[in-house]
C-alpha cells in the first residue's frame, strides 16, 4: 500500500510560497536622480563643514603667496585643539564689515533661499564674505612698526616676513618713523584684545587690513579693526587651482 503524504521537507506545488511580497516597481529616474543629488549635496556640506573648504581669492592682498583667482583649500582641523598662531594664513567670515557676522537679509526671496543654500552647500552666494589674510598679532600681543630697518614689531621683536611683496616704502634716515617725511609703513603700538586677531596683507602696500587706518597721521585711538578668533572659517592649507602648496 503506497503512501502519498509529501515526505518532511517538501514544500507543496502549485500556488508558490504564501505570503510572498510582489516585486517593487521600478523607481522613476527623476526619483533617482533627486536621490543621488541630495545625497552628493549633503556629503559636499559635510566635507566643506568639518574637512576642507573651498574659496576664490577675488583680491590681491596677498600677492604673491596668493593670487587673484586662485583657488584655495582651508580646513577647521588645525583649531580643533588650538586657535590660530602667528604667521598663519587664515579665511574669517563677515558681513557689510568686519564687526558683522553676517550681511543684511536680501529683500528678494529667491536671492535670500539662494543665500541659504550657499551657507549649508558653499556653493554660490552666501550670507557671509570671506577675506584671507596672515595672522600678525593674537591676544595680548602689542604690535607696532617699525624698527630702524622698517620690520614690523610684535611684543618688541621685529618680524622676519620674506613673503613681503611691494612693501610701502621705507628709506631709513631719509623716510622713516621719525624723519618729517614720514613713512606710510609706520604706525603706533596697538595691544590685541582677547578673542580677536591683527592680520595683514602680504601685499602691504594693496591690503586693507587691520591697521590699514592706523598708519594716517594722526590716527584715532580706535584706528584698527581686528578679527573675533569665532569669524575664523580655517587655515589655508593649499592651493586646489592652480594645484600646489601655498607660498
Amino acid at each position: 500500500m503506497s503512501d502519498d503524504r509529501p515526505a518532511a521537507g517538501d514544500k507543496p506545488s502549485g500556488g508558490g510560497r504564501r505570503g510572498a511580497r510582489p516585486p517593487r516597481a521600478p523607481r522613476p529616474l527623476w526619483l533617482s536622480i533627486l536621490v543621488n543629488v541630495l545625497v552628493m549635496l549633503v556629503l559636499v556640506s559635510v566635507v566643506q563643514a568639518f574637512l576642507v573648504r573651498v574659496h576664490n581669492v577675488s583680491s590681491g592682498s596677498m600677492q604673491q603667496t596668493l593670487a587673484v583667482t586662485d583657488r584655495v583649500l582651508s580646513s577647521r582641523l588645525p583649531y580643533l585643539a588650538s586657535g590660530p598662531a602667528h604667521g598663519d594664513i587664515v579665511i574669517f567670515a563677515h558681513g557689510d564689515t568686519w564687526d558683522t557676522a553676517v550681511r543684511p537679509p536680501d529683500p528678494n526671496p529667491l536671492k535670500q533661499a539662494l543665500r541659504v543654500f550657499g551657507d549649508v552647500t558653499s556653493i554660490g552666494i552666501s550670507n557671509h564674505f570671506y577675506t584671507v589674510k596672515r595672522v600678525i598679532g593674537v591676544a595680548g600681543d602689542t604690535v607696532s612698526c617699525c624698527d630702524a630697518a622698517g620690520h614690523v614689531l610684535v611684543n618688541g621683536t621685529p618680524v622676519s616676513e620674506p613673503y613681503l611683496y611691494q612693501d610701502l616704502p621705507f628709506i631709513p634716515g631719509a623716510m622713516d618713523c621719525a624723519t618729517p617725511t614720514r613713512s606710510t609703513r609706520c604706525f603706533a603700538p596697538i595691544v590685541v584684545p582677547a578673542g580677536k586677531l591683527l592680520v595683514m596683507g602680504d601685499h602691504r602696500s594693496n591690503s586693507s587690513d587691520s591697521v590699514y587706518q592706523c598708519r594716517s597721521q594722526p590716527a584715532a585711538s580706535d584706528c584698527a579693526k581686528f578679527v573675533d578668533v569665532a569669524q575664523v572659517t580655517g587655515k589655508v592649507i593649499a592651493r586646489a587651482w592652480p594645484p600646489g602648496p601655498v607660498g
